[in-house]
């Protein structure tokens, strides 16, 4: 099969060679083989010289390129980083790996910033064989680096591609050269040079008569060349390898059942601790497989592995089959609790909306907790109970029975202080601690909150969803200043978390800082172009500021990315009114109300441009609808009394102005005008001066006793 080569940056159709040259062929070091081998080459030396620069990504790193622990020492840790794995109970939501490939590219970035290269060449192979951490990575690298020094090269040897990936490539580069053809067959090596090849190469090679030799090779000989090559490439150290080579030489050495079995479940184990799903559709499967149903332990544990994987990655209809057929294939008590509590979870939380039953969930989780309390060793027992009644009160909470859930969580703590070792098992106290918090939110406790969320902050100072939830719970409590805090806090705990962004934006807007939440909204938009509630939020505020001409581009790559977005319509209407294309607009307002007929600013556009023209029972009907959608907005009603007033129904507007007046932000002086010159038209003298004198106390110009 011939290679296409795809090239973005300076110079795309230039022929220089690459600085970095990497395979990301998933069989080598499975996911981020090509990422990982790209920080192995430039990680050393830029360590030398920055090492702030590293320390400051030494998270992303570390992710993709474990060995370089050894190099450039640890990453801050956070409990979930830092616990053994029998007590890892929380797990990374699939975004994590979106946020380590953003902080990659931006650590490559500043690295060409520092070193003053005229250019970065970067060339990523066998990428159609990359995994889809590999994938995504170089999406978001060919993306964010146009206009940047930094040229990327991708090649590929067929079309099996990311949706991403291959829109990135589409948009962002260019094919370059010739297909580069793979090795013809014809070798001259002999069959068991040929068959070395192919193995030393960790079943990566396209050369058909390395590949023939493979397949044509003595079994026994064959397995014992894979079982050579993976012990010396454990010999050699690197974790990574244990993630791709080593479990692929196993499958194939001469104990695949039990060596193999262990190899993928030990990869689909660490792949699972640190968020890496998509790889564990490929792992688990194949260690399924070799293992059979036989070797019960390993089989259950990949099959709960994959599981999990299929349940985070919406594919939940597919986990719930896996779940049941280890429930129907084992008695074992952990994987009974496991499975319930599993099944629990996807009937509460991770099936679509219209299939979860809140009420089936609880029955799975009661199974849980009562097979948990029957587990002989006192320490499990304890766990498993506590950690079974933790899925319990998730439950309770989307029943409506937050008191409940309160009690169980609350309980489950009481007994770990109790029954188990202080040291033991914190990764699980902490998350009781932050449950409760959130209970405790709920359940309007909003000082107790705190209080929980501080303790939990302090436990664990380097994990930052926790200030994250803390922030949201003190803009509740009133204290900006100290949620801005929270916000700036957990911005600097790891890689870019487009969230947090996104939440401070709000903030800062509401506190005025407009410039502030521009420069935020623009981050979010920037790490991730599709979340439109960013972009139409941007676009508003770049409006709101005069900034119209950095409207355009944002408006229009919005519509690229989302054609049919109401929101996005109805911007673009907006500024063709402005620009005195009133026909645009009308037929813009039009479209966006036929995509959401009830976006109120749409339907109050739309009313104005009737009011233009003349049209009050059209403007009238948009006004209502948008009342009847929002019935507390002040601006709505003052619209449609002012329409009223216009077309001469006075009565029908001071009742508008009337029902305005009790809302929050309404504008009282303007309100009470508009409603006296109303009672002018209905011949009510009193009415008319009593509004007009609370109009000038409300606008602070009192009418002195007695005056005229």
């Amino acid at each position: 099969m011939n290679t296409r080569l795809w090239r973005s940056g300076p110079d795309a159709t230039a022929s220089e060679p690459a600085d970095v040259t990497v395979s990301c062929h998933r069989r080598l070091r499975g996911p981020y083989t090509g990422t990982g081998s790209l920080m192995r080459s430039l990680v050393p030396a830029v360590y030398e010289r920055w090492p702030d620069l590293v320390g400051d990504h030494a998270i992303e790193i570390l992710s993709v390129a474990p060995e370089l622990k050894k190099r450039i020492g640890a990453a801050p840790g956070t409990l979930t980083s830092l616990a053994v794995p029998e007590e890892q109970t929380r797990i990374y939501a699939p975004v994590r790996t979106r946020r380590l490939a953003h902080g990659l590219v931006e650590f490559l970035d500043a690295y060409v910033t520092l070193s003053g290269l005229g250019a970065l060449r970067l060339a990523f192979a066998d990428v159609d064989e990359a995994d889809h951490t590999d994938q995504e990575f170089l999406a978001i690298l060919v993306r964010r680096t146009q206009g940047s020094p930094i040229t990327v090269t991708v090649g590929t040897r067929g079309a099996d591609l990311t949706d991403e990936l291959a829109s990135a490539l589409s948009r962002y580069a260019r094919p370059v050269g010739a297909p580069v053809e793979s090795p013809a067959a014809g070798d001259v090596r002999n069959q068991d040079r040929l068959l070395r090849a192919y193995i030393d190469a960790d079943g990566t090679s396209d050369n058909p008569d390395e590949q023939a030799a493979h397949r044509a090779a003595d079994p026994t000989v064959r397995a014992e060349l894979h079982d050579q090559r993976a012990a010396q490439l454990v010999r050699q150290g690197d974790w990574s390898l244990r993630l791709g080579a080593v479990p692929y030489h196993l499958e194939h050495g001469r104990d695949p059942a039990k060596a193999g079995g262990e190899a993928f479940l030990d990869a689909a184990s660490y792949c699972a601790r640190m968020g890496f799903w998509h790889v564990i559709l490929d792992l688990s499967p194949r260690g399924r497989a070799v293992a059979g149903p036989e070797r019960a332990e390993t089989y259950w544990h990949l099959t709960g592995k994959m599981s999990t994987a299929l349940a985070l990655l919406g594919r939940s209809a597919e986990a719930e089959r896996f779940y049941l057929e280890v429930r129907g294939r084992y008695i074992q008590p952990l994987a009974q609790t496991f499975s319930g509590y599993a099944l629990a979870m996807l009937y509460t939380r991770l099936h679509p909306p219209e299939r979860r039953d809140h009420h089936l969930a609880k029955a799975y989780v009661n199974s849980a907790v009562a097979v948990a309390a029957l587990l002989p060793d006192r320490e499990l027992r304890t766990f498993h109970s506590v950690f079974q009644r933790n899925g319990l009160a998730l439950v309770e909470m989307h029943l409506g029975n937050l008191a409940e859930s309160f009690r169980l969580v609350d309980e489950g703590l009481q007994q770990m202080d109790r029954e188990l070792p202080a040291g033991r098992h914190r990764v699980h106290r902490s998350a009781l601690i932050h449950n409760r918090a959130r209970v405790l939110g709920a359940l309007g406790r909003l000082p107790e909150a705190l209080a929980d969320f501080t303790r939990v902050i302090e436990i664990d100072p380097n994990y930052p969803d926790y200030y994250l939830d803390r922030a949201a719970l003190l803009q509740k409590l009133g204290d900006s200043s100290a949620a801005l805090a929270d916000y700036d806090k957990a911005i600097t705990l790891g890689p870019p978390f487009w969230e947090i962004h996104f939440n401070r934006a709000d903030l800062r807007s509401r506190l005025g800082d407009t410039d502030g939440a521009i420069a935020d909204l623009a981050r979010v938009v920037e790490l991730e172009p599709d979340q439109l509630d960013a972009r139409v939020n941007l676009i508003g505020l770049l409006l709101e500021t005069g900034e119209a001409d950095a409207v355009d581009p944002l408006l229009q790559e919005g519509l690229r990315l989302a054609p049919g977005d109401a929101r996005l319509i109805l911007v673009r209407g907006q500024l063709a009114w402005e620009s005195g294309r009133t026909d645009l607009a009308r037929r813009d307002f039009d479209h966006a109300l036929e995509t959401d007929p009830e976006l109120v600013p749409a339907l109050a556009s739309r009313a104005t441009l009737a009011v233009e023209s003349g049209d009050f029972d059209s403007a009238l009907s948009d006004l209502t609808r948008a009342v009847e959608t929002d019935p507390d907005n002040a601006d709505l009603l003052y619209n449609r009394g002012y329409v009223y007033q216009a077309a001469e129904r006075w009565a029908a507007a001071v009742a508008d102005y009337t029902q305005a007046l009790v809302l929050p932000d309404a504008d009282v002086g303007e309100l009470l005008r508009q409603r006296s010159l109303c009672h002018r038209e209905l011949g009510d003298p009193v009415a008319e001066r009593a509004d007009l004198d609370a109009a000038r106390t409300a606008s602070g110009h009192a009418v002195p006793a007695g005056a005229a």
